[in-house]
């Protein structure tokens, strides 16, 4: 009898150990992990989208081309459009495609944007990148698959499952932000856009390298062909478009590639370089970073004449006229307009941008 009533004694001590364990390894994780609030904050994008409380009726998937050149609360000001861009660093096809399948379990919007630089890369490319995707969404099936796409050579799955294996030599590395955001960042984008008012004109770009093959990859194809027909299925209209940013260089080649693609499946397709005089975008004034990136004006611009289109050619509701979604957008425009003012504020005082 005295060894039956010792056995649930060792079995509590031993699920009590165990959970005081997890509870250790759970707090370091959450200590080690990158936070993305003051330095490369393009990492924190992605899981800033679960904290959203409303719906959208058009979602842009892809890299710095969606993210730093189209504006959401431009696009609600001007139009009662709820748009998110679910963009991050360099931005694979194949992971816009399960941030697509992981956004559609959430809402299912009318309109999806994918913007196709991505298409470039056929084959995994940097963990350093991977990261800034993959870590910031909740463990899914949509995960795991980005994470298998993603993975090069020298990673496993357990890496991004468990991220306290890959960061628990970043002591070295820890800040203040560290411990101040263990469990609750700070919000630096505005519905996944990523302002940027200062402005540095166009220079020259070095002459684009003469490629061997123009063909885009089978393997990037064939996730585009995945996500339209995800859309399809879910009765979703797909638009392809190429962001008018200058550099990395849009081979001629490539545009043919998407645009014979697009007719082929009754796709829309809009190469904004070739459009930036018709919406206004002034590369001398309107992009932060010689012609990289739209600064803030530039996206407003392109913000503006793309919303006339979805306008015109969605059945997309004014959500301006809805109370739900004033309240919530009233918050939204508030953090948009001190953060502009912030940041011209700096460039006043400091004459760079410090706040990132």
């Amino acid at each position: 009898m005295g060894k039956t009533k010792k056995f649930p004694k060792r079995l509590i001590a031993l699920a009590v150990f165990i959970a005081a364990v997890l509870i250790v390894l759970f707090l370091l994780q959450r200590l080690l992990m990158p936070k993305y609030v003051s330095d490369i904050v393009e990492g924190a994008f992605v899981a800033e989208y679960y904290e959203e409380t409303t719906e959208h009726e058009v979602v842009f998937v892809g890299d710095c081309e969606v993210y730093e050149n189209f504006s959401p609360i431009t696009l609600y000001e001007e139009y009662g459009i709820t748009s998110y861009i679910r963009g991050s660093a360099q931005q694979l096809v194949w992971q816009s495609y399960y941030l697509l399948e992981d956004t559609l379990q959430y809402e299912t919007p009318k309109v999806v944007v994918f913007n196709v630089l991505a298409l470039k890369y056929n084959e995994p490319q940097s963990e350093a990148y991977n990261r800034m995707t993959i870590d910031g969404m909740r463990l899914s099936p949509a995960k795991i698959g980005a994470i298998r796409a993603s993975m090069t050579e020298d990673e496993n799955m357990a890496d991004y499952l468990f991220p306290i294996l890959r960061y628990h030599s970043r002591w070295s590395e820890l800040t203040a932000d560290d411990v101040k955001y263990m469990f609750q960042t700070k919000k630096v984008s505005h519905n996944g856009y990523y302002m940027r008012v200062d402005v540095r004109p166009v220079d020259d770009f070095p002459e684009p390298d003469i490629l061997a093959d123009y063909t885009l990859g089978e393997n990037a194809m064939s996730y585009l062909d995945r996500m339209r027909e995800l859309c399809e299925e879910n009765g979703i209209a797909l638009v392809l478009v190429k962001s008018p940013s200058l550099y990395p260089y849009w081979y001629d080649e490539w545009d043919e590639q998407i645009a014979a693609y697009a007719d082929e499946y009754g796709l829309d397709y809009f190469n904004y370089i070739d459009l930036a005089d018709e919406i206004g975008i002034d590369y001398s004034t309107d992009t932060y970073d010689a012609g990289l990136h739209l600064n803030l004006t530039g996206a407003e611009k392109m913000s503006e004449y793309f919303g006339a289109y979805l306008t015109e050619n969605y059945d997309l509701t004014d959500y301006r006229e809805d109370e739900e979604y004033q309240e919530v957008y009233a918050e939204k425009i508030r953090f948009y307009e001190e953060m502009e003012a912030a940041q011209y504020a700096e460039l006043e005082e400091y004459g760079e941008i410090i706040s990132y």
